[in-house]
């Protein structure tokens, strides 16, 4: 068993929203449940009656009853929920429109702002007003190329209270990148801003935005705001107006929420677009709302007590996740800037300075903190903070001891998994489960995850694919453009008919927390054993002088050989002494299969924008085939450093 590195105190766990979840189901259902297994079992065996309790304890604001909360369709996809039901998922973000903090907004170059519950209620009526004087209804698109501004979420709930669909990219996209999302879905109305900072950097897009709105000619305005001039010229991109004047024009008009179905559409989310064009994700607003309240509440236990924040652009589902903590009452932080700015420490400065109490981030940061040699308990206080979040990769065993013995002991690490996708988690934290090291701490609530081998057998303490096999209220209502809904089929239900098969390669352990091996698409395949590539990153992470590494699969001799690629720190060179020290690390906590055949050492490795690493346009580079959708990456110029390497030729 894997060594247990927090546990709630009793305090905590009595208090927890899960716990007055857990007692108000038993006590309607004249049942008994006593842990947190239980509450899971029951949850998938009485779909029906736990979401409709998530709705009660919750409080989904609605205009009309549902009569049934589940309608069993053809197809997982087919399934409707909460029929009869009509709501407006920006009336149960706006639940609260009094003095207390909505929103704090930190930059990196050190701005703040704060808005008021009051404040961001009128900010949303004076731009729907707008969007409707504009022509904007229910059913039309409206983008946005925003940096995480309050802007941005403003124009979201906006948008979303016509019953109009949101959909967003960050401004670091290439033109390209952003072409290739916007163009599928023809927007009427598009939000951006004139720059943003990074890195310590003064980052121009109007040339961006300008390429962008001359090739989408559904566009019939282009809101800009002045983030960084007040005075940009915006005279050369077409339909374009600056952001106060597009509200002072429009009427004085009271905010009307369109009540809509549930499954009316509310986000266009989007696939990587590593291996071809994006595909597009529709998402509904009950089923995002709901998988949201219950996430938020009873798996992360946010309460309007809480301030919370994700480290996250506009462009990754966690920020469509961190928004929806409005509907707890709660506060969020929004951040916009590189997540090591002010020498690695800006975000653990805000936890103090703005009383973060749930702070999400990527296991890749704090991996990076973690190198960088930094001991938040001994330079911050961190009292407020209780949760602290993880997804974008595995987290390591390395980072997970990180965080207890250099960061704060008494803190709920809860690592995440889930996606785009799903706008949501498959595996996640409770705020009532022990931690174990480089485990995610459960299955979640209503959603019936396995994990299967080839054949279809749902396999435990064991290696394979991580599936669902029952419906969701957050599964995609479908693709947009994909009227057969052929490619939305071929996405998640090819491998295994009628069930949802997420490509991920996990097991789920003996204390039933869950550990992700890595993409099933990316799974190494030596001598016929399959090795999910987290497994290897977990050791060279604890090597101090790999600061980064990504690791595939190479065609070799009528097999696959096991190809790891390092970025060291600065002036150092891949020697043979660390390479035997990388091989031994490997060796010793895994099996001799693991170990790679070659290591590399490049400059640089390939991300997505929302910095996940792309072995699979690594493996297809180092093959000598092109990758087709160079656009989606950071920073396609890595992948310059992995094309016809001597070393892979032997």
């Amino acid at each position: 068993m894997a060594e247990r590195l927090w546990q709630a105190s009793q305090s905590r766990i009595e208090s927890a929203n899960i716990t007055a979840f857990q007692k108000k189901v038993s006590a309607e259902n004249a049942i008994n449940i006593s842990s947190y297994d239980d509450l899971y079992n029951w949850s998938r065996a009485f779909p029906e009656k736990f979401w409709s309790a998530v709705w009660s304890f919750c409080d989904v604001r609605s205009s009309a009853p549902y009569h049934s909360v589940i309608s069993r369709g053809n197809t997982f996809a087919d399934t409707q929920w909460f029929e009869g039901a009509k709501l407006n998922f920006a009336e149960n973000l706006l639940r609260r429109r009094d003095d207390k903090c909505a929103i704090v907004s930190l930059l990196e170059n050190g701005q703040r702002r704060s808005i008021s519950y009051a404040e961001l209620y009128t900010d949303v009526e004076q731009l729907a007003a707008a969007l409707r004087d504009q022509g904007v209804s229910a059913g039309d698109r409206v983008a946005g190329i925003m940096p995480n501004i309050p802007e941005a979420l403003i124009a979201m709930l906006a948008t979303a209270s016509i019953g109009a669909i949101w959909s967003s990219c960050s401004p670091d996209f290439g033109t390209q990148g952003i072409l290739d999302r916007f163009v599928q879905i023809q927007p009427k109305v598009l939000f951006c801003s004139d720059g943003y900072y990074y890195n310590g950097k003064t980052i121009h897009s109007l040339a961006t935005v300008k390429s962008v709105a001359e090739r989408i000619p559904e566009l019939s305005k282009v809101i800009v705001v002045p983030l960084i001039n007040e005075r940009s010229d915006l005279s050369d991109i077409p339909n374009s107006i600056g952001f106060p004047q597009f509200l002072s024009d429009a009427p004085q008009t009271a905010l009307h929420f369109e009540q809509l179905p549930f499954n009316h559409p509310l986000y266009i989310m989007y696939s990587s677009g590593t291996t071809g064009v994006p595909k597009c994700i529709v998402h509904s607003a009950g089923g995002t709302l709901l998988q949201h309240l219950k996430e938020h509440s009873l798996h992360t236990d946010i309460s309007a007590n809480d301030v919370l924040f994700y480290y996250t652009t506009c462009g990754w589902m966690m920020w469509n996740w961190l928004v929806s903590g409005l509907a707890s009452e709660c506060t969020l932080v929004l951040y916009d800037g590189s997540p090591l700015a002010g020498n690695n420490t800006l975000l653990l400065d805000a936890i103090d300075s703005e009383g973060i109490t749930v702070f999400g981030t990527s296991a890749r940061y704090i991996a990076a903190v973690d190198k960088a040699g930094i001991k938040p308990r001994e330079s911050h206080s961190l009292a407020s903070l209780k949760t602290i979040l993880s997804t974008g990769s595995p987290l390591s065993d390395e980072s997970f001891n990180y965080v207890y013995r250099d960061i704060k002991a008494d803190v709920c690490l809860s690592s995440i998994s889930g996606g785009t996708d799903i706008i949501s988690c498959f595996v996640l934290g409770n705020p009532i489960l022990p931690v174990y090291s480089g485990e995610i701490q459960c299955r979640g609530l209503g959603m019936a995850v396995e994990v299967w081998d080839d054949e279809g057998n749902a396999v435990y303490q064991q290696k394979g694919e991580l599936v669902c096999t029952a419906p969701f209220p957050s599964c995609p209502i479908g693709f947009w453009n994909d009227s057969n809904g052929e490619k939305f089929h071929d996405a998640y239900f090819a491998t295994y008919p009628g069930i949802w098969a997420h490509s991920d390669y996990a097991e789920i352990t003996e204390t039933n927390g869950v550990i992700i091996h890595g993409r099933s698409d990316a799974v190494l395949n030596p001598g016929g054993v399959r090795i999910g590539t987290a497994e290897i990153y977990r050791q060279v992470e604890k090597i101090s002088e790999v600061v980064d590494s990504v690791v595939v699969g190479q065609s070799w001799q009528s097999d696959v050989r096991v190809i790891l690629f390092v970025v060291l720190g600065d002036k150092l060179s891949l020697d043979d002494s660390l390479i035997q020290t990388i091989k031994t690390t490997i060796r010793s906590n895994t099996t001799p299969r693991h170990v790679p055949a070659k290591i590399i050492q490049v400059r640089d490795i390939p991300r997505t924008i929302s910095g996940k690493t792309v072995e699979l346009a690594v493996r297809e580079t180092i093959h000598g085939r092109p990758v087709k959708n160079t656009d989606a990456l950071a920073n396609p110029e890595a992948l310059n450093y992995f094309k016809k390497l001597a070393e892979l030729a032997s």
